[in-house]
Parts: C-alpha cells; sequence; structure tokens
C-alpha cells in the first residue's frame, strides 16, 4: 500500500467519525471535507435546525485541529472577527488581540444574520489567509476554512451576501431535512447522551497537512482543463443567465475535483467527479435574468442546460 493510500483511508476514517453524530448525510459529509482538502470554504444554507452547526463541530472535533464558532447577530463588529490593536500602558505601546478568526476552523453561525459590514471584514480571510488590522498584517494558521450557515432568505432579520463574498465560498450545500428512519435513528442517539461528546480525533494536524499536499499532485489532465473552461463559458453565454461563471469559479471546480477524486481513492480526476461538483461550486455564483426568473428557470434548470450543452472528454483522453 502507498503513502498516499494509508493517508486516503485516513480521510475515509475522518468521514466515518463524522458520519457518528450526521445520520444520513454522506453527500454532506463529503462535500466538507472535498473544501477542507482543497484549502476551501463552505457555505450550508438551510432551515433552521437540520444539522449544520453539528457537522461544522463534528469536523472540528474529529480533525483535532484549532476551531472557533463565531455566532453571528446585528450587534457583531468587523473587530470581533478580525481583532483590534489596544494600547499597553505599561509598557508604552500598541498590541494586536486576536479575533475569533485566528483559528484552522472558523465556523461562521448564521452569517447572513450580521451586518454587510461585519460580513465583509471575512473577506480578505477567506481570500488571503490574513487580515490587515491598523496597517499591520497578520497571517492566520494553516490550514484555515471557514464553514458558514446561513439561514434561507426571507427569514426575519437576515441580510442578503453580496456577490463578492459569495464567490468566496468554494462550495455552497444544503443539508435537506432527514427521512423518517433516518430521523428516528437521531432520536434513538439522542437518547443516551449527545453523540457529537463522543467524536475522538482521527489524525494529527501534521497528517491533514500532508493529505492536503496529495490532493495538489493528483492529476488533471489538459481535456479535464478544457471541459471545465468550456462550462464555464457556456455560463456566460446562456440566455437566461445576467452572470455567469468568472475565472475563479473554474479554479474552484478544479481544485475540489481534485480534492473529490481523492476522497474516492484515485490519484486522477475524471469528468464524472466534475459533474458531481457542478452544482454546489457554480449554483451560488450565477445570476439569473429577471424574464428567466418570470419563466420560474432557477439556477439548477440552467446548470443542467449548460452540462447537455458541452461534451466531456474521454477518460484516456
Amino acid at each position: 500500500m502507498s503513502y498516499m493510500e494509508d493517508n486516503q483511508q485516513l480521510i475515509a476514517r475522518l468521514g466515518e467519525e463524522i458520519s457518528k453524530v450526521i445520520r444520513g448525510k454522506g453527500n454532506a459529509v463529503t462535500m466538507i471535507l472535498t473544501a477542507l482538502l482543497s484549502e476551501g470554504h463552505i457555505l450550508i444554507e438551510d432551515v433552521p435546525g437540520v444539522g449544520k452547526t453539528t457537522l461544522a463541530m463534528a469536523l472540528g472535533k474529529a480533525t483535532g485541529l484549532g476551531f472557533r464558532r463565531a455566532q453571528f447577530t446585528p450587534d457583531v463588529m468587523a473587530s470581533d472577527i478580525t481583532g483590534f490593536t489596544m494600547y499597553n500602558k505599561e509598557e508604552d505601546r500598541f498590541e494586536y488581540r486576536a479575533g475569533i478568526v485566528m483559528t484552522n476552523i472558523l465556523l461562521a453561525d448564521e452569517i447572513n444574520r450580521t451586518s454587510p459590514k461585519t460580513q465583509s471584514a471575512l473577506l480578505e480571510a477567506m481570500e488571503e489567509k490574513r487580515v490587515t488590522v491598523d496597517g499591520v498584517v497578520h497571517r492566520l494558521p494553516s490550514p484555515f476554512i471557514v464553514i458558514a450557515t446561513q439561514n434561507s432568505q426571507g427569514y426575519v432579520g437576515t441580510f442578503p451576501l453580496p456577490e463578492a463574498q459569495l464567490d468566496r465560498f468554494q462550495l455552497r450545500i444544503s443539508m435537506g431535512y432527514p427521512t423518517v428512519e433516518e430521523e428516528m435513528d437521531i432520536l434513538m442517539d439522542r437518547l443516551s447522551g449527545n453523540p457529537a461528546d463522543d467524536v475522538q480525533p482521527v489524525m494529527t494536524s501534521e497528517q491533514l497537512a500532508q493529505c492536503i499536499e496529495d490532493v495538489k499532485s493528483v492529476n488533471f489532465a489538459q481535456s479535464l482543463c478544457r471541459y471545465v473552461a468550456e462550462i464555464s463559458a457556456a455560463t456566460r453565454v446562456h440566455p437566461g443567465v445576467e452572470l455567469g461563471a468568472s475565472p475563479r469559479a473554474s479554479l474552484a471546480l478544479m481544485q475540489a475535483s481534485r480534492a473529490f477524486a481523492y476522497i474516492h481513492g484515485r490519484d486522477y480526476v475524471v469528468p464524472e467527479d466534475i459533474a458531481s461538483l457542478i452544482y454546489p461550486v457554480f449554483s451560488h455564483r450565477i445570476v439569473l435574468r429577471q424574464e428567466a426568473r418570470m419563466k420560474r428557470r432557477d439556477v439548477y434548470s440552467v446548470l443542467n442546460d449548460v452540462m447537455g450543452s458541452v461534451t466531456a472528454p474521454l477518460r484516456g483522453r
């Protein structure tokens, strides 16, 4: 067994550990691991109470990384996130007091309940992996991932995320309600306590760093680069689309596909990996025209059109 295969087994164990507390949400677990291994950020959007926060907290415990949770409310300020400088009278100098962003895994809970100014405080951290406070740059720990949860639009007290902020998220997923059987399992699990308390770290930070390096060596063929570029180009010319996928979206799809292939035990990407990720990577980056909305078109139907118009490369070419 190769060194990479050993690491892939560790990732499989990580997924199993998280699944102890998230019943029937295997796809959501896979997506959050995809974001972690490709050093991206993930937005989980759904109604309250379906396990968004539990999923993020389970990842923090199972990886053993630094984990902090920010409960976003209208009174949270940007300095609470990035940190601030304070004058030290005894030493006659200003000192930086770290904000909640100084961690490996930041859970931004209900991110759309805080003001746009506070939301924008995360932009530099998510893109550059650093924060600038009073002109001084402070690097964030590595790895750094933002897991943001968001209540569905239209709930009282929510502020829509601007397009620039949405574009910083590599993936957007929805948890969905459990089935009757899955919900029964959740209730049975809670009879004897909270299963989240039993989650144990299954890897060290050094092992996770090696897995992240492994993902960077996963083969992504030139034909797949063209496939991704053609998909992005097709979104820009679709008659129902006002704002199509950007080159950043294409890069996010490529990086996510490599991590997705790695999770599935391969060291190469196939077209099916890209097809599996097109919706979580592109859906929040595309803005539809008003006419398309009036015809009750949604982003998913548009992406179905796009995928049907682009020919996938054959394997081995």
